[in-house]
């Protein structure tokens, strides 16, 4: 399975971003982990692939919204975003909502203060 994502840029504290992936195949979920400097690679947002299925990091909850486009295609919304959500995000797909075994490539987010 291929991922290709998209989105992601450097915004302002408060400001809205919207990443993007696509799979080239349907796996049960997909989703997006993120690694801030330093820190573990941690899971942000998964959903199943008829969308039955969410999990979201206590950290995002509330602020982050996974979506399905389609059963290969996921759009992550982030709203009122902080600096502490600055990291790389990388799309992840699995068979699983919470352990994924397909990575794309990283995507950069940066929010300033």
């Amino acid at each position: 399975v291929q991922l290709q994502a998209s989105g992601g840029g450097s915004v302002q504290a408060g400001d809205s971003l919207r990443l993007s992936c696509t799979a080239s195949s349907r796996t049960y979920a997909m989703g997006w982990h993120r690694q801030a400097p330093g820190k573990e690679r941690e899971l942000v947002a998964s959903i199943s692939w008829n969308a039955d299925g969410k999990s979201y990091a206590g950290s995002v909850k509330g602020r982050f919204t996974i979506s399905r486009v389609n059963e290969t295609s996921v759009h992550l919304q982030m709203s009122s975003l902080k600096p502490d959500d600055t990291a790389v995000y990388y799309c992840s797909a699995g068979e699983s909502l919470w352990t994924h075994e397909y990575w794309g490539q990283g995507t950069l987010v940066t929010v300033s203060s």
